[in-house]
């Protein structure tokens, strides 16, 4: 069994916020102080920990709050 099946997932909603902005990937990037790389990785879920300065720093550019970039969903129930 998998862990994500067992507690559920946290995923990103950046590409949603990012579009939500109306600046494109690289204004985010740069404005965020991070590689266009990272920001790809980050909107394609990527990832495996985040760093909290740079979710900081995402929040910041886009004028959103962490909870709002953060989605929780639960484990399916059999």
């Amino acid at each position: 069994m998998m862990l994500d099946e067992v507690y559920g997932e946290i995923t990103l909603r950046l590409n949603e916020m990012i579009e939500k902005s109306g600046l494109s990937k690289n204004k985010v990037a740069f404005k965020a102080e991070i590689q266009r790389t990272q920001l790809n990785n980050y909107c394609k879920g990527k990832i495996q920990r985040i760093d909290l300065d740079v979710l900081a720093r995402l929040c910041y550019v886009l004028g959103c709050t962490p909870g709002e970039l953060l989605e929780y969903n639960p484990p399916e129930s059999n």
